[in-house]
Order: C-alpha cells, then sequence, then structure tokens
C-alpha cells in the first residue's frame, strides 16, 4: 500500500507510542550528572561479604589505586573470612559494619567512601542500591532478577534525581568467546542478525541445598540450616515461577543487539515446564528421602523456563532459565544472521560462502582471529581472577569508571531492563504465556543513546 510504514518502521512507532506510558510523573525527565574531579585512588565499601563479596575484595586488593576501606555483612562467619582474607594479602583492617539488617546504612554516612559494591541476597539489592544512590555513592550493583516493575522505575527515578551513577555488575558481558563474537557482530559477519539464544542453564542443586556443614553442598538442607546461597537461594524456586536470573544471558545479547542504545526490548512471552527437580533430587539424596521434611515441599519454579523476547528492531531473543535439573553448565548462547551463526553449546560456527556448505566449522580460530584488544591488553592481569578471568575485566572497568566519575556501560537503564524479565516473565506465566510489555525506562532516549561498551580499548 502507498506510503504504508515498512514493518521495521511500524515497530519502532509503536515502541515510541508505548514509551509514552511507561514514564513516571514523580521523577527528572533527565539526569542531572554531578560534577566531580577525577581521582587516582578510590575508597571502596562492600555490602554483603559472602562468597561473592570476598571474590569482589580479593581482585581489589590486587590494585594500588583503591583501598577496602569498609565491609558490611550480618553473618559474623562472613566477617571474619573477609578480615582473613584481607589479612592474608596485607591490607589494612577495613571499617566493619554488620549484624543487623541496615547496618548499611551507617556505612553510607560515611563521607569518604567513594563507592560501594552490592553483593548481598537477592531481595536487598534495589533497596540498598536506591539508598547508596542517595548518599552519591557511585554503586556497584551485583546482578539478580528484579521483584517488580515499580522496584526498577524506583532505581532509574533514583539515578535521575541524584545524578549518580550505578553499574550493574554484569561479568559475562566480558567473557572472552562473548567480547569475540561481540566484534564479529560490528564487523557483519554474521550479517544482519535476526535470532539469538541465551540463558542461565547450570545445574545448581548443590548450591542450593547442603547439609548446614559442608561449605559447597552436600546435603538437602536450606534455609537457616543451610550455608551462603542455600541460605536464601532456595527460597525462590519455592515461591516463584518465572526467570529469576536473567541477565548473564540477555547482558551479553544486550550489547550485540544494541538495546537502550537504537533499539529495544518491547514484549516477551514465557513458559515454564514442571518443577521436579528439587523434589527428586530431595528424595534421592543419601541425606534425604521421601520420609525427609522437604520431601513435604512443593516447589514453584518450573525446572525450564523460557522467554522469547521481541525487539523494536526486528529481533527475537530466547532466555532459558535451567538450574534445578542435571545438566553441564552451559550459558546456550547462539548469534545467527543472515550470513551465518555462532553457538556456543558446540563451540562452532558457520559462515555462509567461507565454511564448507552445510557443515560446522570449530569457532576458535575465528574467536582468536576476532579476539578482543581488551584480552589481548590485559590477559596476564587476568590470570586467576574468577569466571575464566572475567571479573578482573569487570572490576577493573568499575573503578575506572568511579575514579572519573562516568556513566557505566551497563547502567541503570540496563539494570531495570534486564531486572524487569523477571516479573513479566512471571505475569507471562500466570496469564497463561501472555505478551507482556516492557517499560521505556529510558523514557525514549533509547533512540539516540550510543553503544560504546568494548569499543577499542573502552571498557
Amino acid at each position: 500500500m502507498k506510503n504504508a510504514l515498512n514493518r521495521r518502521n511500524f515497530i519502532k512507532a509503536a515502541a515510541l507510542t508505548g514509551a509514552s506510558l511507561g514514564i513516571n510523573p514523580i521523577s527528572k525527565a533527565s539526569p542531572t550528572i554531578l560534577p566531580q574531579a577525577p581521582k587516582s585512588k578510590i575508597r571502596l565499601g562492600f555490602i554483603g561479604v559472602g562468597l561473592r563479596g570476598q571474590s569482589h575484595i580479593s581482585l581489589s586488593l590486587n590494585r594500588n589505586d583503591c583501598e577496602v576501606a569498609a565491609i558490611c555483612d550480618i553473618d559474623q562467619g562472613m566477617l571474619d573470612r573477609t578480615l582473613q582474607l584481607i589479612a592474608k594479602k596485607g591490607g589494612r583492617k577495613p571499617t566493619i559494619y554488620g549484624l543487623e539488617e541496615r547496618a548499611y546504612l551507617q556505612m553510607l554516612e560515611d563521607k569518604n567512601i567513594d563507592a560501594v559494591i552490592i553483593s548481598t541476597p537477592w531481595r536487598w539489592h534495589s533497596e540498598m542500591a536506591i539508598k547508596a544512590m542517595e548518599a552519591r555513592k557511585y554503586v556497584g550493583l551485583e546482578v539478580s532478577g528484579g521483584f517488580s516493575l515499580d522496584e526498577c522505575w524506583q532505581l532509574v527515578n533514583t539515578h535521575e534525581a541524584t545524578g549518580t551513577h550505578l553499574f550493574f555488575l554484569e561479568n559475562v558481558c566480558y567473557r572472552r568467546d562473548i567480547m569475540a563474537v561481540l566484534n564479529m557482530v560490528r564487523e557483519n559477519l554474521f550479517g544482519e542478525i535476526v535470532h539469538t539464544e541465551c540463558g542461565y542453564q547450570h545445574d545448581l542443586r548443590h548450591v542450593k541445598f547442603n547439609d548446614g556443614k559442608q561449605p559447597y553442598g552436600g546435603g538437602v538442607e536450606f534455609g537457616q540450616k543451610g550455608y551462603s546461597e542455600s541460605r536464601w537461594r532456595t527460597q525462590h524456586s519455592i515461591h516463584r515461577d518465572g526467570d529469576i536470573y536473567p541477565t548473564h544471558g540477555a547482558g551479553p545479547i544486550s550489547q550485540m543487539l544494541n538495546i537502550n542504545r537504537g533499539n529495544r526490548m518491547l514484549y516477551l512471552t514465557s513458559m515454564s515446564s514442571n518443577a521436579r527437580g528439587l523434589h527428586d533430587y530431595i528424595v534421592h539424596h543419601e541425606k534425604g528421602g521421601p520420609n525427609h521434611p522437604n520431601a513435604k515441599i512443593k516447589f514453584k519454579l518450573g525446572d525450564v523456563v523460557t522467554t522469547t523476547i521481541k525487539t523494536a528492531n526486528g529481533e527475537k531473543i530466547i532466555v532459558s532459565h535451567d538450574t534445578n535439573l542435571p545438566r553441564p553448565y552451559s550459558l546456550g548462547f547462539r548469534v545467527q544472521g543472515t550470513k551465518g551463526l555462532w553457538m556456543a553449546v558446540n563451540k562452532s560456527i558457520y559462515i555462509e560462502g567461507k565454511s564448507p556448505s552445510h557443515r560446522w566449522e570449530d569457532a576458535k580460530p575465528y574467536l582468536e582471529k576476532y579476539d578482543h584488544p581488551l584480552w589481548k591488553r590485559y590477559e596476564q592481569r587476568a590470570v586467576g581472577a574468577g569466571h575464566g578471568g572475567m571479573d578482573f575485566f569487570l572490576l577493573h572497568a568499575f573503578i575506572e569508571h568511579v575514579k572519573q566519575n562516568i556513566a557505566p556501560p551497563f547502567d541503570v537503564y540496563d539494570a531495570a531492563t534486564w531486572l524487569s524479565i523477571t516479573p513479566l516473565s512471571e505475569q507471562s506465566i500466570a496469564l497463561g504465556s501472555q505478551p507482556m510489555t516492557f517499560p521505556d525506562f529510558t523514557r525514549g532516549r533509547w533512540i539516540d543513546r550510543k553503544n560504546t561498551f568494548a569499543s577499542g580499548n573502552n571498557f
């Protein structure tokens, strides 16, 4: 039809219309960033010093441009472990806050702390991040799934009201193969991207259960009888049914599709399977059995949750959550375009006109050819860092951004968008897999924002 909008322009027009529906009138229309002279050294506070928090602290102690100034946790055992770690590495003893749920508020009153890293159980993330931004601390927030859209808006509104930055600490964006594939996407190796897959597919039953004695699993207990994550993480499987941990997949794919920077997530649909894995684990474990009290628990979280997301530019994203069944670890990445595709699960690639006809190639030569300059530059410094070295890149980027008080590569708008996948997936599943619309947390600014993540030597 003459003068008809083409399909892509129609979707963008619809996205703009929907954007106006998500505006929260309480917040300012745009953030006011507070000026600050660059610093050569910063003082860090750590809220939550369990195993993940200790990992961040250990990497911080390797540097001469930051100081572990304060730590906070309600678990005395974790505080003691952290102090031992600091002493072993020759660090100065930090100020200690803890044992009360909101002792972290006292830490935030310290004017000499430049930034905080939050590594607490998920339900505390947003509250603590909001309070930290209100206290004008640059925030490093560990990843999770969100609880409500209102929570996501509160994060955005607080950033815009205070001008304080939030760095969403998604480490998988720095994974070596992911950054190489990002290079391939940007150099058009796959052509126009049309379909992607990702997720969190990782057998975590040993994390969600233990016997209260062995730190890394070995039983069927959780909650007050548990250790570390099993004290709180398993509760989400009892009460929730949705993708409760989407960002390890959604974060990297968002960089490849320029989400919130010329593109955005429009809507999703989700479906979950039966919930059988955790019950089966308890019943057949040597420390459990059919008569164990936990065998009577009815877990709500489907063992495999599949979410399909449509973007404004027309691409499709499939995000999977699968942590309660036996399986090897895989985030399930697949990036597919008009000229070929890469699949992480079989470490293979196919490029039309370059690969043997209808045959997979080993992706390794391509990953080496397109290896990102950041990995070439910092590979030796990343040796020994967690998750194959990518934790070094994450913390390094965080500290460098704090020193300059500049916007992070994964900001509050990304945090709100990726966090919102969880409540939207829960709503979709509860309503028979109906489509659920993403709010436009950028209030239309996604059209003009540019993706500068990992551009050359830029973090």
